[in-house]
């Protein structure tokens, strides 16, 4: 059997009738900002003073859109007759954001969490050479990354605290043992 003809402008017309009778869901953007989800990626953060310019997030980025500056500066001996130290000191740390594909392979490798996902995300500008934030801009955006999502209560302890907790009970029992033996030689 055939369809029935005009069967197809009924079902559209039905689609088109319940779609007008519904409320809209439209989000006015600029007036009501949008509810993120937590730990949003927007932009790269940097939190100078854990910065050490080791350079492993400008090396293991693929786009290349992190620029680091950065000179030596010779530190005075800590002791008396020590050695003199030399440190890099950051002068320049820059994300082109018109090239980053915002994978987070920065954020990964850095050893010293000098680098963390703002939930900013309103930073366009009309000029595509402007996307180039020095470290400046990106400090101001670590104001806004939010607190890490405390532990679960019922995860298992990490290995390494394991470990140490027990070492440090045994050397506490070596410890009020020498104690005791003490105690029961001045007796």
């Amino acid at each position: 059997m055939s369809p029935m003809p005009g069967a197809g402008l009924a079902k559209g017309l039905a689609v088109t009738l319940r779609t007008m009778t519904r409320r809209s869901v439209t989000a006015h953007y600029p007036d009501a900002q949008p509810e993120l989800p937590p730990r949003s990626r927007g932009v790269i953060a940097l939190f100078e003073e854990n910065c050490t310019v080791c350079m492993l997030c400008a090396r293991e980025c693929p786009d290349w859109c992190i620029y680091i500056d950065s000179h030596k500066e010779t530190l005075p001996a800590a002791a008396p007759g020590g050695r003199e130290r030399s440190r890099n000191v950051l002068d320049r740390f820059a994300i082109d954001f018109s090239l980053c594909m915002y994978c987070g392979i920065c954020i990964e490798v850095c050893p010293f969490d000098a680098l963390f996902w703002s939930p900013e995300f309103e930073y366009a500008e009309t000029d595509i050479l402007e996307l180039t934030h020095e470290r400046d801009k990106l400090r101001d955006w670590m104001w806004t990354v939010p607190e890490p999502p405390a532990l679960d209560p019922a995860a298992e302890e990490p290995k390494e605290i394991a470990a140490a907790r027990k070492t440090a009970e045994k050397l506490a029992a070596a410890e009020q043992a020498q104690a005791q033996a003490g105690e029961g030689e001045q007796a």
